[in-house]
């Protein structure tokens, strides 16, 4: 994935790989050791099923090894984002 600046993703909008709007990227989690990044915090979509992510209050968390592309939309693997599968599973 080539370098996005951070001040670039501010308010927008996260969508599934199968075209589910997720909702609006909140905040980023990062590893302040390493520099990894560990989670999105999604202000979720009125319209979405919270149940089935990680969340945080008001917000979901998904882990950033479901982000698949970022451009118009971060687009997240929603299998990954709900905590079925790990990016490193043979499934």
């Amino acid at each position: 994935m080539a370098n996005v600046f951070a001040k670039n993703l501010s308010s927008k909008q996260v969508m599934a790989t199968d075209g589910t709007e997720i909702g609006i990227l909140f905040n980023i989690v990062m590893d302040v050791r390493t520099g990894d990044l560990i989670d999105l915090i999604v202000k979720p979509d009125m319209s979405l099923d919270t149940s089935k992510y990680k969340t945080d209050e008001q917000y979901i968390l998904l882990p950033f090894e479901s982000v698949r592309a970022i451009k118009d939309y971060i687009v997240v693997d929603k299998n990954i984002a709900r905590g079925l599968v790990t990016e490193h599973s043979n499934i």
